[in-house]
């Protein structure tokens, strides 16, 4: 029975009601004549303290609050994959049916369609004993996706009158008898509070990169699956470019992107271009194993909160049926900042900035249900998080990058002045870091080739070299220079143009395998050596400019995978022509 109070106090997204009795922290709640949706996160005696996930405009004292004694939670069935939801997984193509382009405050839309039938395909036998977290049955979800039917965590015993099938999400499967001989229903439904993390039987040490095909990233700063990742940069730098490149190209099962607050047009491009996309090794919709959540800079501040958990939550689940998951989280920056708007209007003490103090604690407790796990059915599944961060005026120093720096594990410092020299990636090589190299290296060994981590060392060797030969160019000029040290600076050159640089709008650049990029590490190492044996001969490096070698090397990246081979042999081959030309010194 729903127990009803009445709104006393109303301040932006918070509101306070009297007379909820034996109100819990997180119920959600009906505020108002509207029914708008909110959640309780403060008690305080007879008062309990909600946050309105809707517009408050137009609410009044006195207007009734119903408890409907249930925390935020999200809907767990059959029908998720493909969808586009808003921060609180209502669907947006549903609501846009219902109440046109605009989504009117208080509509009440299910998040998966509780009429459409599926086919349910059992794994498990009748009578057989089950736990939480076991696989009773199959759906097929997507053309590229197969929902695994989970028996609800809490519940165990023998699997009653389980028989395959065409059900509704809400029609009952089979039953469960427990070692009472209590009986429990199950159907492809469940709820999930949001803000628990779903239980794990252990979390596994990280040992298999999450492949992008972008080839900054894969080399230099690899992030492993079930690993973390932040993209701090400021305005224009380039973090919505990389975390759809990664939603097309990493290799994941299944792809949940969180827009948190992301301004309109942007979403928009999100919204109109991920249906469109093909999955590039099944050639079926990118949207069958995609999850939107949309939540722009001008829907309400308490919903954007809200999404991170969303996102997460539909990542568990997934992750739960033994997938490896990606979640883009764009931009926690915008989380935090309705955190701050949020503790203002409750009137805590503000932390640095005005954030509030407990900001590293729940930026933490985002990024640790990340990880590679084993989970309650013996499958191991992973969640890879990876979390833009807009600082102010592109300053790391400012708190949400420092907290969210503590707890991830790989760096991609976003560098404005190289999108804005059309670099891209906008990753300072530089500034960068992984902390998984060490973990990484022997699958890169193995799967990639033998010699990778001594190519990426010598590669990342050349350009921090070409940083400390610039600060003396400065002083002394490019001619002055040693042969040498010319050759160390147009060697760098070729890493950044000719592999860093990586175009998203070209079909081929785009993506770019481990293999291919193996080839692209030993040519560059290859025409090095080539080059210092033509130096030693006193060939000057500006005799050096014109060869097919240098020529080949620039158009590698644009080369078809299935023609990699035949046109490594043939730069091979070039490299003659450095031991050709004459010396330059008489």
């Amino acid at each position: 029975m729903a127990e009803k109070g009445n709104i006393y106090r109303i301040s932006g997204p918070v509101v306070i009601a009297h007379g909820l009795e034996s109100p819990k922290m997180y119920d959600v709640v009906k505020v108002g004549k509207m029914q708008l949706v909110g959640e309780i996160i403060k008690i305080n005696g007879d008062d309990a303290v909600i946050q309105v996930y809707e517009d408050t405009s137009g609410l009044k004292p006195g207007e009734t609050v119903e408890n409907t004694h249930r925390q935020l939670s999200v809907m767990l069935a059959p029908g998720i994959l493909g969808s586009i939801y808003d921060g609180i997984q209502r669907p947006l193509d549903k609501i846009k049916a219902s109440s046109g382009d605009f989504i009117a405050r208080g509509v009440n839309v299910e998040a998966v369609d509780t009429k459409k039938k599926w086919h349910f395909v059992p794994v498990a036998k009748n009578g057989s004993e089950v736990k939480q977290g076991d696989i009773i049955g199959e759906v097929q979800e997507t053309g590229l996706i197969k929902h695994k039917v989970m028996v609800p965590v809490g519940m165990n015993g023998k699997i009653d009158k389980l028989k395959e099938g065409d059900y509704t999400v809400t029609d009952k499967i089979c039953g469960i008898i427990g070692s009472t001989g209590s009986k429990s229903d199950v159907s492809m439904l469940q709820y999930w509070p949001v803000r628990i993390a779903r239980p794990v039987v252990e979390k596994l040490p990280p040992h298999i990169p999450l492949i992008t095909g972008q080839r900054v990233i894969d080399t230099f700063f690899p992030v492993a699956q079930g690993g973390t990742a932040a993209v701090p940069g400021p305005f224009g730098s380039g973090k919505t470019v990389i975390q759809h490149q990664l939603a097309k190209w990493s290799e994941s099962d299944i792809v949940v992107y969180v827009g948190c607050g992301e301004r309109g047009n942007e979403m928009t491009e999100i919204l109109t271009t991920f249906p469109e996309l093909k999955d590039p090794k099944t050639g079926k919709p990118l949207m069958d194993r995609t999850i939107l959540i949309a939540n722009t800079s001008n829907m309400p501040v308490a919903a954007r909160e809200a999404s991170i958990y969303t996102g997460i939550a539909l990542a568990e689940y997934y992750r739960d049926m033994g997938y490896n998951v990606a979640l883009m989280a764009d931009s926690t920056s915008r989380w935090a900042e309705a955190l701050r708007e949020i503790s203002g209007r409750l009137e805590e003490m503000p932390g640095e900035e005005g954030y509030p103090a407990y900001l590293g604690r729940k930026v933490a407790e985002f990024y640790e249900r990340a990880g590679m796990v084993k989970v309650l059915n013996g499958k191991i599944g992973s969640i890879t998080a990876i979390g833009a961060v807009s600082p102010p005026g592109g300053d790391i120093s400012e708190p949400v990058s420092q907290n969210t720096l503590r707890v991830t594990r790989v760096f991609w410092a976003l560098d404005a002045s190289l999108a804005n020299r059309r670099h891209f990636p906008s990753i300072n090589w530089l500034n960068s870091y992984s902390l998984y190299m060490d973990d990484l290296g022997g699958w890169y060994s193995e799967n990639a080739g033998k010699e990778w981590v001594q190519l990426r060392t010598e590669m990342m060797g050349i350009l921090q070299k070409e940083a400390e030969i610039n600060e003396v160019v400065q002083l002394v000029g490019y001619d002055a220079l040693p042969e040498k040290e010319k050759e160390t600076l147009d060697i760098a050159k070729s890493i950044r143009e000719d592999y860093l640089q990586q175009s998203a709008f070209d079909d081929v650049d785009t993506y770019t395998s481990t293999k291919k990029q193996y080839i692209m590490l030993k040519s560059i190492k290859m025409m090095h050596d080539a080059e210092a044996k033509a130096i030693d001969r006193g060939v000057l490096v500006e005799q050096m400019q014109k060869t097919t070698a240098k020529e080949k090397m620039a158009r590698m990246k644009f080369v078809k995978e299935a023609d990699i081979d035949n046109y490594f042999k043939e730069f091979e081959g070039s490299l003659s022509d450095f031991e050709s030309i004459e010396s330059g010194n008489k």
